[in-house]
């Protein structure tokens, strides 16, 4: 099974989506829920549109399991209403002005920065996942 990975961007009014390495799929979406669900449909019309015009499929789509990828600045944009400055900084360990720069775009995380911010997300959806009401 192939992992295909969907680059997720932010535009003037949602998010926008593609599949690195495939060109021609796309996907629109104001949620990353929309953009999964837009991004399957998407990816269904063009093995359908090629099985109509008699053209190859590409291989990776025979099976395949998505992975979402944004840069920062899309992440902290995305998660803004759920995700407070200080909640974050609390959970990253990296101070708030400097997550402000990043959401704002004024400067960019270095590597090991986006590892700490991208550790911590998981961490806290681990211990979400762990929860029972």
């Amino acid at each position: 099974m192939a992992d295909l990975t969907v680059i997720i961007e932010q535009t003037e009014n949602n998010y926008a989506a593609y599949i690195e390495g495939i060109d021609g799929i796309v996907a629109t979406g104001h949620s990353v829920d929309e953009i999964k669900s837009n991004m399957v449909e998407a990816i269904e019309f063009y093995i359908e549109t090629c099985e109509e015009m008699g053209l190859e499929i590409p291989e990776q789509l025979q099976e395949y399991n998505l992975v979402f990828k944004m840069d920062t600045k899309c992440v902290l944009a995305f998660y803004y209403g759920i995700f407070t400055k200080a909640g974050l900084s609390r959970l990253t360990g990296i101070n708030q002005k400097q997550l402000w720069h990043y959401a704002s775009g004024t400067s960019s995380p270095r590597p090991a920065q986006k590892v700490k911010i991208e550790n911590a997300l998981h961490k806290l959806g681990e211990e979400l996942l762990s929860v029972r009401l």
